[in-house]
């Protein structure tokens, strides 16, 4: 019976060491697939600066909800009305007053490889001929429009419009597969992404539009000061490098 119990105790320590022994210290990080390329960066730098594990996912929000709504230590937007109307769909799921806005990026004009079709600007769009990949949802939403309108030319890129796209992972796809397509209107940040698939013309400073890159601390996360850390790291020197590296401003 002794020996039974002697067993039974250091099965039980056992059991105990191990579960203490569990990493417990992983920052879960969601949001859509434009910014991930920098704040995955920046999530590796400074996870392994301060020994944590930060697990960032990006997509479309309903992929990842589920996983969000249990443990979600910061959320980020593509655009500062993106993580707006997440902020308003999911009131509980989020820490409002956390909410902080970190670098901007510029729109842009991709193309294929070497430029085929001597793109340089927004009115060569318009040529006979071009066909136009549109993202007119997620970070993207009306972003051609907002170009275009400056220049009196909303009617003629409209009409070489050839596919709309609900997010960038559709576009992407439809690029990828589908040769048809000569441009795309879109983050000049895509570009950085897709370095082997596209070209990229740029638009004038006085001529381009802006969109923010949000963040907010998520309600049922554990690491509050990790987070804040994170973010402040984010909006160091060096984390700046890091989102320029990547097609930010």
């Amino acid at each position: 019976m002794k020996n039974i119990f002697l067993t039974i105790l250091s099965v039980v320590a056992v059991v105990t060491i191990g579960n203490a022994q569990i990493p417990n210290d992983t920052l879960y990080v969601y949001g859509p697939g434009g910014p991930l390329g920098p704040i995955n960066e920046c999530a590796k730098v400074f996870g392994k600066q301060h020994d944590i594990v930060i697990k960032v996912t990006a997509g479309p929000d309903n992929e990842w909800m589920p996983d969000a709504m249990k443990h979600a230590d910061l959320f980020f937007g593509g655009a500062e009305y993106m993580l707006s109307k997440f902020m308003s769909d999911h009131p509980n799921m989020i820490v409002a007053n956390s909410r902080t806005e970190l670098y901007k990026r510029a729109a842009a004009i991709l193309v294929r490889p070497g430029n085929p079709k001597n793109i340089k600007n927004l009115g060569d769009l318009c040529k006979p001929g071009v066909k136009i990949l549109d993202v007119n949802g997620a970070g993207q939403m009306g972003l051609w429009e907002d170009l275009a309108g400056r220049q009196d030319l909303i009617a003629n890129i409209q009409q070489r419009i050839a596919g709309t796209f609900a997010n960038s992972a559709l576009g992407i796809a439809a690029w990828k597969n589908d040769p048809q397509y000569d441009a795309w209107i879109t983050f000049g940040s895509w570009h950085n992404r897709l370095p082997d698939l596209t070209s990229m013309v740029r638009i004038p400073v006085t001529q381009t539009v802006y969109r923010g890159t949000p963040v907010v601390r998520g309600s049922t996360g554990t690491h509050k000061s990790e987070t804040e850390d994170f973010i402040k790291f984010m909006q160091s020197d060096k984390g700046h490098l890091i989102f320029k590296k990547w097609g930010w401003e």
